[in-house]
């Protein structure tokens, strides 16, 4: 994995526990945990804002967020201009979301998956490249 890419982090309580794995799993070199901390119940906007809002202006190039269902972070997340969050919930999915809808965030559903799923979800969404062409078009399209 590009250990130079900067990567936006962030859940609610029911995913907190991908969330602190993932986190060590990942390469420390560049990324910003953004909350939450702990399994205290939380809203789940109150992390998924700024982790968009931070891949939004830039700061970052890739977002994670993790939530139960992942819908919540995912909703939240795509009222941002700027991005393009996708819910994945199999490894060929964050495939297909990046070379074809070039998604700049990826939603985990902690109550769904195995973190072993959502490790490969992770990895795929952080290495595959945006195929550009035709799904260039159907990108520019997609914002208001």
């Amino acid at each position: 994995m590009n250990t130079e890419l900067k990567i936006a982090i962030g859940s609610d309580h029911a995913g907190f526990k991908y969330k602190q794995a993932l986190l060590e799993w990942l390469p420390q070199t560049a990324i910003k945990d953004f909350g939450t901390y702990s399994t205290d119940s939380t809203d789940y906007p109150d992390f998924a804002h700024p982790v968009a809002s931070a891949v939004e202006s830039g700061e970052f190039d890739f977002g994670i967020l993790v939530c139960g269902s992942a819908n919540g972070v995912a909703i939240t997340a795509n009222k941002h201009q700027g991005i393009r969050a996708a819910i994945c919930w199999q490894p060929e999915l964050a495939s297909l979301a990046r070379q074809h809808n070039n998604a700049n965030i990826v939603c985990i559903p902690e109550r769904f998956i195995s973190l072993a799923d959502a490790k490969a979800i992770v990895e795929l969404f952080l290495t595959t490249q945006f195929e550009g062409g035709r799904h260039a078009t159907r990108v520019g399209k997609m914002s208001c």
